[in-house]
């Protein structure tokens, strides 16, 4: 993994497009979307584990 990872073409437009979105926000609703937005993250974070733990057969619980 040398080489520097980038976004697409389409993720660079998405990206440029969201841009535009945060900057017609007021500062409350900037706010209120970032907090959003960290919850979301956090939430993906915790699904991303739950999979690979269950994929790698490390998940604890009961076994069948």
């Amino acid at each position: 993994m040398d080489q520097p990872v980038e976004l697409t073409l389409e993720q660079q437009f998405n990206l440029r497009s969201f841009e535009t979105q945060v900057e017609r926000m007021s500062r409350e609703q900037a706010q209120q979307f970032l907090v959003k937005l960290y919850e979301q993250m956090m939430l993906r974070e915790t699904m991303y584990k739950h999979f690979l733990k269950q994929q790698w057969g490390i998940e604890s619980g009961p076994q069948l």
